[in-house]
């Protein structure tokens, strides 16, 4: 009997041969990443427990993103003492303002994913990397600060779900809609604590980026990863970000799943995620003409390159609805600084949308994009319950860039293939 890449991969860092869902196990960690919101009560069990030291600074990345820049005095004192901590430690890789960017858009522009590791951080959407065919998961701040102290962490292993993507990708039907639909098809608790792997036609024919926005989403299911088995363009992007050394893992033909789904996207429309769940998938003309008051793209799910450049195309020479405003968040500097250089930041600009250094700010309802009460917002983001951006009297939409650019041109809620 075969193994699925997940059980590959945790059976390599316990030192097994095979490990087989549900055993438990403990694991060797590749890379710890931090951000500022759960970190400092890490920091604060290491101090409790008088433990002076990291296991390896050298595989501790830092990277406020939440309130930076920081918005407040309590949010200021907060990254201040991660600063003196990382100082106090040796930890040298600390993304600070003007190197910074959202967690899971930064770590693997920045060359720290690789095929084979394993990655926690205390974020839920950690398990944005096995877009990479890592294993990558979210943590507490109590495990953070158990990894932080000996470098290892237990985990049940998980049973796998195998979702079979086939048939062809229509236009202006992207990855965030086949994320969306999916989970529509299964719950918010549908791969409760599953490895979610994602395989077939139409995934090798995404962008490693695309792929990324599909993993990034698994934790909507319930998921305890998502994951992609490497090929040609993951490898690709690999070393054109990392000269780490890396094991490739790959799921056999005979690997036992827990179920498998086979999902033809043919047909496809673009679809919205409609308050207060991401599993209240409509179609956009199911949902009909609804206003809004903010559009808002951005985020770890859709504030890549690639997301920029698709609004940029709706948005160009065109602008965004009287009464509505639109909020554009570059995920990461280098992002950003791409995106200045190929002109979509003028194109934003000119369309009326306002654009800001890069930030998890809005996306989890903390500053620069808070929703009054009433109001409504289409988000390219990953989380629409209640009182997500702001007022618990408020509402948000999830939807792709491209509907999400629609939408503030139209003023509401909008098919984006009526301007590509």
């Amino acid at each position: 009997m075969g193994a699925t890449i997940t059980e590959k991969i945790l059976a390599a860092h316990c030192g097994r041969d095979k490990v087989k869902p549900g055993e438990l196990v403990n694991c060797e960690i590749d890379t710890i990443m931090c951000h500022d919101v759960t970190t400092t009560p890490a920091i604060e069990m290491l101090e409790k427990y008088q433990i002076p030291k990291v296991w390896d600074p050298e595989r501790v990345v830092i990277m406020p993103d939440h309130f930076v820049p920081n918005k407040d005095i309590q949010s200021a004192e907060m990254v201040a003492r991660i600063r003196r901590w990382a100082q106090a430690q040796g930890i040298r890789k600390f993304y600070d303002i003007g190197r910074h960017g959202v967690c899971h858009a930064l770590l693997p522009e920045q060359g720290f994913v690789t095929p084979g590791k394993t990655i926690v951080c205390g974020d839920s959407h950690t398990c944005t990397h096995g877009a990479l065919g890592a294993f990558a998961t979210g943590i507490g701040s109590t495990d953070l600060a158990a990894t932080l102290a000996t470098g290892k962490l237990w985990f049940k292993v998980p049973e796998s779900m195998l979702f079979v993507i086939s048939g062809r990708l229509p236009e202006g039907v992207y990855a965030k809609d086949i994320i969306l639909k999916i989970i529509g098809m299964i719950g918010v608790d549908g791969a409760l604590y599953r490895a979610m792997e994602f395989c077939g036609e139409v995934i090798d024919d995404l962008s490693v980026e695309g792929r990324m926005t599909i993993c990034n989403m698994a934790i909507e299911a319930g998921g305890k990863s998502g994951i992609i088995n490497p090929d040609d363009p993951t490898l690709e992007y690999v070393r054109a970000h990392s000269s780490e050394n890396f094991t490739v893992y790959h799921s056999d033909p005979d690997a036992v799943y827990s179920c498998a789904m086979e999902i033809d996207v043919s047909g496809m429309e673009p679809v919205v995620a409609v308050p207060h769940l991401p599993s209240n998938v409509k179609s956009v003309r199911q949902v009909g003409d609804v206003p809004i008051d903010q559009a808002y793209l951005g985020s770890c799910t859709n504030g890549r390159i690639e997301d920029l450049r698709v609004a940029a195309q709706i948005l160009k020479g065109r602008t965004v609805a009287a009464n509505t405003r639109m909020l554009v968040v570059p995920a990461t500097t280098e992002i950003w600084k791409q995106a200045n250089r190929e002109g979509l930041i003028d194109i934003f600009m000119e369309a009326g949308a306002t654009v800001s250094t890069p930030t998890c700010g809005a996306c989890l309802g903390g500053y620069m994009g808070i929703l009054a009460a009433g109001e409504r917002c289409i988000s390219s983001t990953n989380r629409n319950f209640v009182g997500r951006m702001g007022s618990p009297k408020s509402e948000v939409y999830l939807a792709s860039p491209a509907t999400v650019a629609a939408s503030a041109v139209a003023g509401k809620i909008s098919d984006p293939r009526q301007y590509l």
